[in-house]
C-alpha cells in the first residue's frame, strides 16, 4: 500500500486535534497540510493550538511546525498538498456545505465529521463493520457533483458507535424497537473540565439535537442502496434520551430492546464475541481484532477501565439481562473521539482507500 498525502480541515479543535494524534506514524496515510480558520492561519501548529492543546498526547512533532492554512481563502494550496482531507470544522452549517462540497469539485474526497451532509441521500455514512456496501453511492454522488475524484463520506454521531454496533448483529432477529438512554463525555462537546466547569459534580440531562439524531442516524445506517441513494430502513424503532456526563471520555449508552424472534442471553452474547465486519476481514490497520467486548461483571463496561480498549476502537458492552417491558437490556461503551469521531472517521478512511477511492 502506498503512503497517500492527508489534510486536516478544523486541525485546531478537539477532533482536528484527535485526527493529529491518530495519524501519527499511520501505515498509509501521512499529514502534509493543516487547515483552519483565518484566527490561525499563517501560524505553525504549534502556535496555533498554543494553550488549548486537549490532547494527553503531545503534538506529533513532524506536524508541529507545519504552517496552519485558511480552510477557505488557501483552499487550492490546500488541495495541491494532499490526496483527501479529514474535515472537521466549527462552522455555520450552509457554509460547512459549501466548504465540503467545493473541496470535492475540487477533485478532493472529504472525510468530514460534520452532521450537515449525514441527511444527504447519495452521501455515504459508514461504520466499515456495519455497513460497507454503501460506497457503492459515491460514484452517483460524483455525477450530481459533476467530479472524477472528489466525493463527500460522512461519520455518524458519536453516541451511536456504542448501541448501533451492539443491536446490528441481532437484527435478523427481528429486532422490532429500541430504547437508548445515552449519557454522553464532555469532549463530545469539545469541552474539557477547565473549559465547562459546570458540569463538575453534575448531570445536564440535555443535548441539544442529539435525540432527533440518535434516532434518525441508524436508520440511514441500516437502509439500503437502491439507484443510487441510500434508501432508509423503516425499521427498527427507536427513541432516546441524551444526557451530558462529568466524564472527560467515553460515550456509554443504557439500552433496551425486543426481539420477534427471542433468543437466549447465551445466543446473543456470542453473536457480540463472533462478530465481525469488512473493518476485520480487509485488517484495515485502525480496526480492532475483536470489535464488541462482552463482560460478566456487574459493574461493568466502567470508563476508566473500558473506553481505550483495543486503542479506544472496540465497542464494550455488559449487564445483558431480561426485561419486563422488553425483551432484554444491556450497557456498552464507546470512546467518543476514537471510535466515534476521529477514529470512525479514520476507519471509513482506511475502508474507502482499501476499495481504490482514493487513486
Amino acid at each position: 500500500m502506498k503512503q497517500y498525502r492527508v489534510g486536516i480541515i478544523g486541525c485546531t479543535g478537539m477532533v482536528g486535534q484527535r485526527f493529529a494524534t491518530i495519524l501519527k506514524d499511520h501505515p498509509w496515510f501521512k499529514v502534509t497540510a493543516l487547515a483552519a480558520s483565518g484566527r490561525s492561519a499563517g501560524k505553525t501548529y504549534e502556535e496555533a493550538v498554543a494553550g488549548r492543546w486537549a490532547m494527553k498526547e503531545p503534538i506529533p512533532e513532524d506536524m508541529a511546525k507545519l504552517l496552519v492554512y485558511d480552510a477557505q481563502a488557501d483552499m487550492e494550496k490546500v488541495v495541491s498538498l494532499v490526496d483527501f482531507v479529514f474535515c472537521a470544522v466549527n462552522m455555520k452549517s450552509e457554509e460547512i456545505i459549501a466548504l465540503e462540497e467545493a473541496y470535492a469539485k475540487l477533485e478532493c474526497p472529504v472525510i468530514s465529521n460534520n452532521k450537515e451532509h449525514r441527511g444527504t441521500p447519495d452521501v455515504p455514512m459508514i461504520i466499515p463493520e456495519l455497513n460497507a456496501n454503501h460506497h457503492q453511492v459515491i460514484e452517483h454522488q460524483r455525477k450530481r457533483l459533476g467530479t472524477k475524484r472528489g466525493f463527500i463520506a460522512v461519520k455518524c454521531n458519536c453516541s451511536l458507535q456504542s448501541y448501533v454496533p451492539a443491536i446490528h448483529p441481532l437484527l435478523d432477529l427481528g429486532v422490532t424497537k429500541v430504547l437508548a438512554c445515552t449519557y454522553q463525555a464532555i469532549s463530545g462537546a469539545s469541552k474539557t473540565f477547565d473549559t465547562m466547569p459546570e458540569i463538575i459534580d453534575n448531570v445536564i440531562p440535555y443535548i441539544g439535537g442529539e435525540e432527533e439524531k440518535s434516532e434518525r442516524e441508524p436508520m440511514k445506517i441500516w437502509g439500503h442502496v437502491e439507484k443510487g441513494v441510500i434508501v432508509n430502513a423503516t425499521s427498527p424503532s427507536i427513541t432516546s434520551q441524551c444526557l451530558r456526563v462529568p466524564v472527560s471520555d467515553g460515550h456509554m449508552a443504557a439500552v433496551f430492546f425486543s426481539l420477534e424472534n427471542n433468543v437466549g442471553k447465551e445466543e446473543i452474547i456470542k453473536r457480540w464475541r463472533e462478530f465481525k465486519g469488512p473493518a476485520q476481514e480487509l485488517e484495515l490497520p485502525s480496526a480492532p481484532k475483536q470489535f464488541i467486548h462482552y463482560f460478566e461483571e456487574d459493574n461493568r463496561p466502567q470508563t476508566k477501565l473500558d473506553r481505550d480498549i483495543e486503542g479506544g476502537m472496540a465497542i464494550s458492552a455488559g449487564r445483558l439481562r431480561p426485561d419486563t417491558q422488553y425483551d432484554y437490556k444491556f450497557v456498552c461503551l464507546s470512546h467518543n473521539t476514537l471510535r466515534g469521531a476521529a477514529g470512525g472517521g479514520l476507519l471509513m478512511a482506511e475502508l474507502l482507500c482499501k476499495l481504490g477511492y482514493f487513486d
